[in-house]
């Protein structure tokens, strides 16, 4: 009897064990598809806010990729060109002149002026240009497209309303009437804008191009690119292979470590300081910009660099020195080369970061107006980034679709600079 009671209560307390641990189970399992969904939702809200940030940077930068123009027939005056004064004649005189031929009933200057208005301030280097390639054309007619003023340029491509253009001062209803006959003759056109690509900063926004801040980035990042990647390689060898293991080199560790986290406007006022003031190196010019992008990408470099060296297995380094290699023979020709992948991995991802700095490159004055382009490393330069912040800063509105299309360019080389950081881990790396 006692044994028949202690099973039916073993069985009772079985059953009921087994209904706690199931509706346990059953607890955890909804905790973890709710976990799972959250997570899902986080990815699509992260996926959302990206692509919603890239259309709208397309929708606003496309446009820039191409520029309004004019079909003038020009008259090379020989009087107003000659060889004597090929740089210092006024070609815009020329643009002017064709223009309101093409308009005669236009007499009132105040309506010359308001017709001229229409052509671009640099339309006369277009002719300039090819005066220039070719002298003979001097007492001929040529055919030249010339750019539109940027108000002319947004109401063409629809960036100003155009009923609303004459109410807001940009452009009277008259010059509209002026632009749908140039149209009519076949006289306007949008073509692909290569001085945006070919030209360096402008005050005016249908002249102004990315060049010279595409050259100051190339300069500022070959210099960073020289200095930091030997100096953050042979630094994490040196922490990791051969520096012994005491209280300094903790301290240097834990200091690295801490200038990766530094905020980059704090490297900008280092090189404010020291390579601007202390060594008088030339203000906005790419060596000091480099200079200060170095120290910022070091610790970067050092840490993967470090991190890299980790993963080589001890194995490697035991088997070299059993067969006689002596310790730097084991690292220089063994454990280095295995750990070079994800030391320009990490290299790549660090250029990739300096490349999109602004605020340290604010601080030695890569933010100043330059028009020319950079031909040398002390030349006064600026970069994309700034070039960015200086556009977005303009009170014209056609620098609007300026800003965005410099922003696709600078995207468009750190995915590509990104991409290539993917690709050599993957190509190059060796899993153990």
């Amino acid at each position: 009897m006692n044994n028949r009671n202690a099973s039916s209560l073993s069985a009772t307390d079985r059953s009921r064990t087994v209904h706690v641990v199931q509706t346990g189970l059953r607890k955890r399992y909804r905790a973890e598809k709710r976990f799972q969904r959250l997570g899902m939702a986080a990815v699509i809200c992260a996926l959302a806010f990206l692509a919603f940030l890239f259309v709208d940077i397309f929708s606003k930068g496309y446009k820039a990729f191409q520029r309004t123009v004019f079909l003038l027939d020009v008259y090379v005056d020989p009087d107003v060109v000659h060889v004597g004064n090929l740089d210092r004649a006024d070609y815009q005189s020329l643009v002017k002149r064709s223009l309101g031929n093409l308009f005669p009933d236009v007499k009132g200057r105040q309506e010359k002026r308001e017709l001229f208005r229409l052509v671009s301030g640099g339309a006369g280097e277009v002719v300039r240009s090819k005066v220039l390639e070719d002298t003979s054309v001097i007492g001929q007619t040529i055919a030249v497209w010339v750019p539109a003023d940027d108000d002319v340029d947004m109401a063409i491509k629809g960036g100003v309303d155009r009923r609303l253009a004459p109410s807001e001062g940009r452009l009277s209803e008259r010059a509209l009437q002026w632009l749908d006959a140039l149209a009519t003759r076949g006289r306007l056109a949008k073509h692909w804008n290569t001085a945006f690509f070919t030209s360096g900063d402008s005050r005016e926004p249908e002249l102004a191009g990315i060049l010279g801040a595409t050259v100051g980035s190339f300069y500022t990042l070959l210099v960073t690119l020289a200095l930091s990647f030997p100096l953050g390689v042979a630094a994490a060898v040196y922490l990791e292979e051969f520096a012994p293991k005491n209280r300094w080199t903790d301290i240097i560790e834990v200091n690295i470590n801490n200038l990766a986290a530094v905020p980059s406007i704090v490297f900008g006022l280092l090189g404010l300081a020291v390579f601007l003031s202390f060594f008088g190196l030339p203000r906005s010019s790419p060596l000091v910009g480099g200079l200060v992008l170095t120290l910022m990408t070091l610790p970067t470099i050092i840490i993967a660099g470090r991190a890299s060296l980790q993963a080589v297995p001890p194995s490697i380094r035991d088997a070299a020195l059993s067969v006689g290699a002596s310790p730097m023979q084991a690292v220089f020709h063994h454990v280095l080369p295995l750990a070079l992948p994800g030391m320009l991995t990490g290299t790549i991802i660090g250029m990739a970061r300096a490349l999109g700095e602004t605020a340290p490159l604010l601080m030695v004055g890569m933010v100043a107006f330059i028009v020319d382009i950079p031909r040398g490393f002390t030349d006064p330069a600026t970069v994309l980034p700034v070039q960015v912040y200086l556009w977005a800063d303009s009170a014209e509105r056609a620098f609007v679709e300026k800003t965005s299309a410099a922003i696709m360019v600078l995207l468009a080389f750190l995915i590509a600079m990104n991409a290539t950081a993917v690709y050599l881990r993957n190509r190059f790396e060796r899993r153990w």
